[in-house]
């Protein structure tokens, strides 16, 4: 097997590209070469948000459906899943309402909540028509690509 010869530089620059844009991970893959650089996956604390007011108190939400076998949400066919890494929110800004609660209907396309990515704020829209089961997350709290943030059946 031939000697694999590490270009630090290139590692340096990979690294800067996953602080740039918030990735866990980039692969890449030349031949037989392979190089994988990834940030930790442990939390990274976080100043807390200034919230202007205390978000009002939740209802009591209507009974939730059974999860899935395994009890894995992001298999649940009414799931809405993150589809960036960012800050997610659930309100327009702090002390305005919610975007959505549990029990509200809502149509295909309406605004769930919405994701801070590189200073971006990204609408989560409602992939279907439905009502609100459940929502897995909390205001101003980081998400993972990938991560369930709602249930819409």
């Amino acid at each position: 097997m031939a000697k694999f010869e590490l270009d630090t530089e290139f590692v340096r620059k990979l690294a800067a590209i996953l602080e740039e844009t918030k990735l866990g991970e980039i692969e890449l893959a030349d031949g037989e070469r392979r190089i994988r650089v990834a940030r930790p996956t442990a939390p990274i604390a976080q100043p807390a948000p200034v919230m202007m007011a205390a978000p009002p108190a939740v209802a009591s939400a209507p009974a939730a459906p059974a999860a899935p076998a395994g009890g894995d949400l992001s298999k649940h066919p009414g799931v809405v899943k993150s589809p960036m890494v960012g800050t997610a929110y659930l309100a327009p800004e702090p002390g305005k309402p919610n975007f959505v609660s549990v029990g509200d209907k809502v149509t295909a396309g309406q605004t769930l909540l919405i994701i801070e990515a590189m200073k971006t704020f990204n609408p989560i829209k409602a992939p279907k028509a439905g009502t609100v089961m459940q929502v897995l997350i909390e205001n101003a709290r980081p998400v993972e690509f990938g991560e369930p943030l709602m249930i819409v059946e």
